[in-house]
């Protein structure tokens, strides 16, 4: 590409407001952008140092279901300095000027706030999705939509088509150009180039503002909602839509060993539990350390994780963990997570403040926060009975709800290094 200018003003709204509803009982009390990722990450984490680390600097995130602990999050965690006026994180919850309703759809989102995009007046509209795993140089995804003269471009990329009917399925010609656009296809349409798979939409557009205002206007007055049902199907009618090909972007900083193009719907819970797996291992699919492009989070101010005594095997610890005796293989343990002596985790994830007490023995379990796991449990290894007790998925994947800890008590150290949030 031999002009890589970004335009002049880009601005980005973030599709902040998912309920996750197959994500629970992890989505019980938050949004599904807010729930906890890593060691010490959250979802909404993602895209958004994706758009800092491209430059794009002026967003919005569009919430809506059980938003209090994302608004939270924000607040501590994405404050551009205020120095620069045109650089914001900033939430924004349904305004209902036209009405009562809440958001009712993704275009609806972005319609309910036509007055931000009328008064920032960009030159293009990111409206990226809030809740996948992934690195991704959002410039590239611009310079591409630029050459192309697209109106609206699309990141795509290559999924089973046992997976598909998930996602948004693209069929495009030669030149990258999209002919056809299937939201949720019972019968998805395969790659001509390979038929076990689909082309599939990440969830992530860029719009000129001029079209995005003239179609949410027309669509509003239609009752239409939706992008991916309404919008993109309606302007492949009259203008030009191109996919952008996820495969060909490239992040600085990437390791050798990772998975090419690394991106994860992680929408249901076993999806989730497997992208945790592959942050894990001498050479991970997707490596969490990376300078040349990080992926920012709170500033968690408690101290670096302690390990006493114990086993430890490609495990990963959160800061203010206190490990004593215990044995730990292929788990996460995220914030002030105290694991007693004895202790075995096998293949889990611990949330914030949670302690694991003596004895105790879980297998493929994920620990919601503020629990205590009494001595001697042992879970994930009698499903009838953890299904009386817990949330068990087909696959046999174990779910402790949260508990209902205060904040200041769970150390067993008799004292506590932070505030988790």
């Amino acid at each position: 590409m031999k002009d890589r200018r970004l335009p002049v003003n880009i601005m980005a709204f973030v599709m902040a407001g998912g309920e996750g509803k197959r994500l629970r009982p992890l989505t019980n009390e938050c949004s599904k952008p807010a729930v906890p990722f890593g060691g010490r990450y959250r979802l909404v984490d993602f895209v958004l140092s994706n758009l800092v680390n491209s430059g794009v600097r002026a967003i919005y995130l569009l919430v809506q279901y059980k938003a209090q602990s994302l608004i939270e999050h924000i607040r501590k965690s994405w404050t551009i300095s205020p120095l620069l006026p045109d650089q914001f994180v900033t939430v924004v919850p349904p305004q209902m000027k036209e009405g009562s309703s809440w958001f009712m759809g993704t275009a609806d989102a972005v319609y309910q706030n036509l007055n931000l995009l009328k008064e920032q007046r960009p030159d293009i509209v990111a409206v990226f999705g809030a809740d996948h795993i992934y690195r991704m140089d959002i410039r590239q995804m611009i310079w591409f939509h630029q050459q192309q003269q697209a109106d609206v471009s699309v990141a795509a990329i290559p999924v089973p088509v046992s997976q598909a009917s998930d996602y948004g399925v693209i069929q495009v010609n030669t030149d990258g150009r999209i002919h056809c656009f299937q939201e949720k296809p019972e019968c998805p349409c395969v790659m001509p180039s390979d038929s076990t798979k689909a082309y599939a939409s990440m969830g992530n557009y860029l719009f000129n503002t001029d079209v995005l205002i003239e179609v949410l206007e027309k669509m509003h007055q239609q009752g239409k909602t939706d992008f991916g049902r309404h919008v993109l199907p309606q302007l492949l009618k009259s203008h030009r839509l191109f996919a952008y090909d996820f495969s060909s972007n490239k992040v600085p900083g990437i390791k050798s060993y990772e998975e090419t193009s690394y991106w994860r719907d992680v929408g249901s819970l076993d999806s989730y539990f497997q992208a945790h797996q592959d942050m894990l291992g001498m050479q991970p699919k997707f490596d969490a350390f990376n300078p040349r492009w990080p992926i920012f989070s709170c500033n968690y101010q408690g101290p670096a994780a302690h390990v006493a005594e114990g086993r430890i095997k490609n495990s990963l610890l959160g800061a203010g963990s206190f490990i004593n005796k215990a044995h730990l293989h292929n788990s996460i343990v995220r914030c002030e997570v105290v694991v007693e002596p004895g202790a075995e985790l096998h293949e889990c994830i611990i949330m914030d403040s949670v302690r694991i007490c003596r004895g105790a023995q879980l297998r493929r379990v994920i620990v919601e926060r503020h629990n205590i796991i009494e001595a001697g449990t042992r879970i994930g290894y009698n499903l009838e009975e953890d299904k009386r007790r817990y949330h068990v998925t087909p696959s046999g994947l174990v779910v402790v709800p949260s508990g209902k800890l205060n904040y200041f008590s769970r150390n067993s150290r008799g004292e506590s290094s932070g505030y988790i949030e």
